[in-house]
């Protein structure tokens, strides 16, 4: 049977009705997160196989059952990586469930790290995670005496809460490797994150910065299609970013990781259990932080985007460092705050 490709457009009801149905046989949800999306039709124009992308990674795979063992998963792929070339991304990622990762492994992805029994996490680069890990190690210069430690943090946008952590950490040991979420799904975008992280830490001499690539992404991105429930989701991605971050952690000498507590995000609550739980596993000590206060209210990143949300940019003075002020009073920072005043809901769930 002959097969034609068709790009599935938002316009287009009747393929968008088609592409949920195949994946609700197939028991899968469409992800939240696309921005293309393909459909395999037969000669009689019913769907057999859908894959989309969103940015440089591979999503949303089903191919239906009456047509499997066809090699559809191959055409699809096939398209996906022309598509993807065409935009520029050539190292390219997929999230898929364990049980499939060979069928990736097939068409030249390599394994970077598996949560088991739910998400296995490949790249088409046969060396692009060690090659992340020897920057990694350049960027760290010559071994310290102490403790090594790190911390993991967003900073959308960097604050007095961040520093805090930063400095407690800095000073409990030799080395603290601060890696700084380098996805772009942040209101804050990255270049900005990074330069407020980084010249909010410049006093801590015994700190390396470090992107985490893109090894380490948010939760806003991790794809939740083939997971059952909320809570299985952040469960897979916190159980997935373990997995890379004992990588990262072997290969650094990372003894200890730093978290702040968490009162009111029960993504980040759920996060910080799994981390408490897992990393002593892979020989990292996990502390929390209990989070900096101001007026009696813990100091916080969506605590800053409210008040800019809500028109009282003048009251995140109190919870943000210098530099953070400076920027934000700042013309560059213009469009970031018509984005935050323009965001339905900026206190992540």
């Amino acid at each position: 049977m002959e097969y034609a490709i068709r790009t599935v457009r938002p316009e287009d009801r009747a393929l968008n009705a088609m592409v949920d149905g195949l994946l609700r046989r197939e028991g899968i949800r469409r992800d939240a997160n696309l921005d293309y999306t393909c459909a395999l039709l037969d000669e009689e124009g019913r769907i057999a196989a859908t894959g989309s992308c969103f940015q440089n990674t591979l999503r949303c795979f089903a191919v239906d059952r009456d047509h499997q063992g066809e090699g559809l998963m191959n055409q699809l792929a096939a398209h996906l990586i022309r598509v993807q070339a065409d935009r520029g991304n050539l190292h390219l990622f997929v999230y898929t469930k364990c049980e499939t990762a060979r069928f990736f492994r097939d068409l030249g992805f390599h394994p970077v790290a598996e949560a088991p029994g739910d998400v296995s996490f490949l790249e088409n680069r046969r060396t692009g995670f060690s090659r992340y890990l020897r920057t990694l190690e350049v960027e760290s210069g010559p071994q310290k005496g102490g403790v090594v430690g790190a911390v993991v943090m967003n900073a959308n946008p960097f604050t007095l809460g961040h520093r805090y952590l930063a400095e407690l950490a800095a000073a409990q040991c030799g080395v603290l490797h601060l890696f700084v979420v380098s996805e772009d799904a942040s209101v804050v975008p990255f270049a900005v994150r990074r330069r407020l992280v980084r010249e909010g830490t410049a006093h801590l001499d015994n700190v390396v910065l470090h992107e985490t690539g893109p090894y380490l992404i948010s939760s806003a991105t991790f794809p939740s299609y083939f997971l059952r429930d909320e809570d299985a989701v952040i469960r897979a991605h916190a159980a997935l970013d373990l997995e890379v971050f004992g990588k990262i952690a072997s290969s650094l000498g990372i003894a200890r990781r730093y978290v702040g507590e968490e009162r009111s995000s029960h993504v980040t609550a759920l996060y910080n259990e799994t981390l408490g739980r897992r990393l002593p596993e892979l020989g990292v000590e996990c502390r929390v932080v209990p989070r900096l206060e101001a007026d009696g209210k813990p100091v916080s990143a969506g605590a800053v985007r409210q008040a800019i949300h809500d028109g009282r940019l003048e009251d995140i003075r109190p919870l943000v460092p210098e530099t953070t002020w400076r920027y934000f009073h700042s013309p560059e920072a213009g469009p970031v705050l018509d984005a935050i005043r323009r965001e339905e809901t900026v206190i992540h769930y």
